[in-house]
C-alpha cells in the first residue's frame, strides 16, 4: 500500500512539473503573438548604428511602395545595376533617439511630445558614412548577388527626385522598376549578415547595426553565404536566440543558402 502511494505521489508531481512547462510555454506563444507589428515591418528593415531606419523592398511590389510611398525629399535611396535588386531607403527623419535608460523611440512616434517639429527639421543629424555603408551592404546581401555567391556587388545611392518612372521615349516601365538619373554615388559592400534580439524582438541587418542595436546579453550570430536550409537555420537560431518563430526568422534571411556562424 505504501509503495503505491509513493508511485501516486510521484505520478502527481510529474504532472505538475508538466503542467508547468506547458504553461511557461503558452506564456511565450501569447508573448510573441502580442508583440505590436510596426508599420516597416512588412518590408526588410533595420535601424543602423546611427538610429535612422533603412527599408527595403522583398520584391518587385515592395519596392515599388517604398518608392513611392515611404521616400520623402530628404531620404536617401540605394540600389544595384543587377536586375532583381532592393531598393532600399534610409529614412533621415525616422531615428530613434536615446532617451532614458537607453531606450529608444522613433521620431515619429515622438510627434505629440513635439521632440522633433519641422521647424527643428534642419537641425536633425544627418547619416554619416557609417549608415550609408550599412544600408549598402544590406541592398547587396537581399540582392541576387547573394544568392549567386558573388563575394562583392557595387551599390549606388541617389536623392529621391533622381528616381523617376519617367523616360525620355515614354516606354513602359516594370513594376518595381525605376529610371535613374544623375550622379551616382558608389560603394563597395560586404555580403555578410547578423541577426539578434533588441526588445525581445528578432532584428536582422548589415553586423554592425545589429551589434549596436541588440540588446545588452543577445547572442549575436553571423550569417554568410552558405547551402544550410532555410528552415534548418531558423530553428537553430531560435534555440540559439531564445525568442522567434521559425516563419519570422526565415523571413529575415536572403534568398538562397546561409549559414549561421557563432562567434566565439
Amino acid at each position: 500500500m505504501k509503495r503505491h502511494y509513493y508511485k501516486l505521489e510521484e505520478l502527481q508531481k510529474k504532472t505538475a512539473q508538466l503542467e508547468a512547462k506547458d504553461a511557461v510555454k503558452q506564456s511565450e506563444k501569447a508573448l510573441q503573438s502580442s508583440k505590436k507589428k510596426e508599420w516597416y515591418e512588412k518590408f526588410r528593415w533595420f535601424y543602423s548604428s546611427e538610429r535612422f531606419l533603412c527599408l527595403g523592398g522583398r520584391d518587385s511590389t515592395s519596392n515599388e511602395i517604398i518608392i513611392k510611398k515611404h521616400t520623402d525629399k530628404d531620404d536617401i535611396v540605394f540600389h544595384t545595376d543587377m536586375a532583381g535588386s532592393p531598393f532600399f531607403v534610409v529614412k533621415v527623419h525616422e531615428r530613434m533617439n536615446v532617451i532614458a535608460g537607453d531606450t529608444y523611440l522613433n521620431n515619429k512616434d515622438a510627434e505629440e511630445e513635439k521632440l522633433v517639429s519641422e521647424e527643428k527639421s534642419e537641425n536633425i543629424a544627418k547619416p554619416t558614412q557609417t549608415t550609408l555603408q550599412e544600408c549598402a551592404d544590406a541592398t547587396a546581401c537581399y540582392s541576387r548577388a547573394w544568392k549567386l555567391g558573388l563575394a562583392t556587388l557595387d551599390v549606388f545611392y541617389v536623392k529621391p527626385e533622381q528616381v523617376s518612372k519617367e523616360t525620355n521615349t515614354g516606354e513602359y516601365v516594370a513594376k518595381g522598376a525605376f529610371i535613374i538619373r544623375g550622379k551616382t554615388n558608389y560603394l563597395q559592400p560586404e555580403l555578410k549578415l547578423a541577426i539578434s534580439v533588441s526588445n525581445s524582438k528578432i532584428i536582422a541587418g548589415p553586423v554592425s547595426a545589429v551589434k549596436k542595436n541588440a540588446d545588452k546579453d543577445a547572442k549575436v550570430l553571423l550569417i554568410i553565404q552558405g547551402n544550410e536550409k532555410p528552415s534548418d537555420i531558423a530553428k537553430f537560431v531560435q534555440k540559439r536566440l531564445g525568442t522567434g518563430s521559425p516563419d519570422e526568422i526565415i523571413a529575415m534571411l536572403p534568398s538562397g543558402g546561409c549559414k549561421i556562424v557563432v562567434e566565439k
